[in-house]
């Protein structure tokens, strides 16, 4: 069995939906921030069946983690100090989200203005439906 460390300060991303990890490192730009970083693909997990883990130690302040809930609502964050859980976070869906979704209508102006950001507004709560602001095209989360 692998054994990864423990850490002393910083954050734990757990419950991502197996093959996610990557996608939530880019998101946060984790490559371009100096952080010590672990992900664990395809963990064993009785709830999930598989499961992806990112730890990160450090000061995390200036870290956005509410996209969090855009990308996958089921992940939990535990924030870690002196290498103890101090506080446990759900991940919730925020109302709007900008650049982190992307648009996939070929019809839609963020495909012909490059420039233009990509804008989502929470339609359905419950389901975690978002649409693109510009085209109402709902994301596909697969």
């Amino acid at each position: 069995m692998l054994n990864i460390g423990g850490i002393n300060q910083g954050i734990v991303i757990d419950h991502i939906k197996a093959g996610g990890a990557m996608k939530i490192y880019s998101y946060l730009n984790l490559e371009n921030l100096d952080y010590t970083v672990a992900i664990i693909k395809n963990a064993k997990s009785n709830k999930m069946g598989k499961k992806d883990i990112i730890k990160i130690e450090g000061n995390l302040d200036n870290l956005d983690l509410d996209i969090l809930g855009a990308l996958d609502h089921q992940i939990t964050i535990n924030i870690i100090d002196n290498g103890v859980i101090v506080e446990k976070k759900n991940s919730s869906l925020p109302s709007k989200v900008t650049n982190v979704l992307k648009c996939k209508n070929p019809r839609c102006i963020t495909s012909i203005e490059q420039g233009l950001p990509h804008i989502f507004k929470l339609t359905d709560r419950e389901k975690g439906v978002y649409r693109c602001m510009y085209c109402e095209q709902a994301f596909d989360r697969k």
